[in-house]
C-alpha cells in the first residue's frame, strides 16, 4: 500500500497530466524545451529499442549528466552486449551529451513524472537497471519501476538540508521511495546521515564528479592560453546565475585587481548580457566558447 501522500501525488499528477502538452509547448516557445522532441517528455520514444539487455542512466542537468560519462565508458568496456540509454532534462545537457556520448549510446529527454508518461516510457524501453544520479526522486517513476522489478540505484547521491527537511514532513513517503532502491551511494557523510534518517540503506561514498578525467580540450590552445596568463592569479566563477556575476566582479576589483576572472555561466545563452554588464563595470572583456 502506498502512503497517503504518495497516493495523493499520483492522483494529482494524473489529473494534471493532460495539461502537460500545453505547458511543454509554452516552455519550448521560451527556449526551455526542444520543440522537435516534446514527445520524449511525454514518454513517447524517438528511437527504437536496441537488441540486448538495456541499462537506463539519468542525470537531470549538465553537471549530473556529464558526471555519468566515466560510468558509461566503464559499462561500455566491461559489458559490450549491454545497451545504454541516457536521459536528461535540459536542452544544454542534451546538446553536450550529443557531442560526448560514445557511439551506440542512446539519449532521450526524461519523461515528466506523470503516470501515463511513465507507463509509455517503461513499456517501450523495459530497462533491466535504472541508475539515478544525485537527487532524483520521481515518485511515479520509482514506484512504477519497482513494481516491474527493475533494479534501482541512486548513486553519487546528494541531499541538502532543505530537501531533507522537506522529505521529513512526509516520512512515510520518503521511506517508501528510498527503500525501493537496491543501491544508494551518497557523496559524503552529511548526505549519508540524512538519507539514513529518511529510511535509505546507504553504501560506500561515491562522487562521480571526482571520478572522471580532465575535460577534453585543444592541448596547443591550452598551452597558448597558459602562456598568455603567465603568473596572474585566475579566479573561476562557474555555474553562475543572474546577478551573481556583478557581485563577484566587484569583489575581484576590490581585492584581486591583477587577477584574470573567468566566468562560466550556468546558462551560456546569457553570455552577451554578462559581457555587457562587466564592460560597464570597467572590465576588459573577451568571450570564448
Amino acid at each position: 500500500m502506498r502512503p497517503a501522500s504518495l497516493a495523493l501525488y499520483g492522483a494529482a499528477t494524473g489529473l494534471l497530466e493532460p495539461l502537460a502538452p500545453l505547458l511543454l509547448r509554452r516552455r519550448a516557445a521560451a527556449g526551455k524545451e526542444d520543440p522537435t522532441r516534446l514527445g520524449e517528455r511525454l514518454g513517447k520514444p524517438s528511437h527504437a529499442v536496441p537488441d540486448g539487455p538495456l541499462v537506463w542512466l539519468h542525470g537531470v542537468s549538465v553537471g549530473e549528466s556529464l558526471s555519468l560519462l566515466p560510468l558509461i565508458e566503464a559499462l561500455s568496456e566491461r559489458s559490450p552486449q549491454t545497451r545504454l540509454l541516457v536521459t536528461s532534462g535540459t536542452r544544454t545537457s542534451a546538446e553536450l551529451l550529443a557531442r560526448r556520448l560514445p557511439p551506440g549510446v542512446i539519449h532521450q529527454y526524461a519523461p515528466i513524472d506523470g503516470p501515463r508518461a511513465v507507463v509509455r516510457f517503461l513499456n517501450h524501453w523495459r530497462p533491466r537497471l535504472a541508475i539515478f544520479v544525485e537527487s532524483e526522486l520521481w515518485p511515479n517513476m520509482v514506484l512504477a519501476a519497482q513494481a516491474r522489478r527493475i533494479r534501482l540505484a541512486l548513486i553519487s547521491a546528494r541531499m541538502t538540508k532543505a530537501s531533507a527537511r522537506g522529505w521529513g514532513r512526509v516520512p512515510a513517503a520518503a521511506r517508501t521511495l528510498l527503500s525501493a532502491f537496491d543501491l544508494v551511494l551518497p557523496q559524503e557523510a552529511e548526505t549519508a546521515a540524512r538519507l539514513t534518517r529518511l529510511g535509505a540503506r546507504v553504501g560506500p561514498f561515491l562522487s562521480l564528479k571526482l571520478a572522471g578525467g580532465p575535460l577534453p580540450c585543444d592541448a596547443a590552445e591550452l598551452a597558448r592560453l597558459r602562456g598568455m596568463i603567465g603568473e596572474r592569479p585566475v579566479i573561476l566563477a562557474a555555474s553562475t546565475h543572474p546577478g551573481e556575476e556583478e557581485i563577484i566582479a566587484r569583489a575581484v576589483q576590490a581585492t584581486e585587481r591583477d587577477a584574470l576572472l573567468v566566468i562560466a555561466p550556468r546558462h551560456p545563452e546569457r553570455a552577451g548580457e554578462i559581457a555587457a554588464a562587466l564592460a560597464a563595470q570597467g572590465f576588459t572583456v573577451t568571450r570564448r566558447s
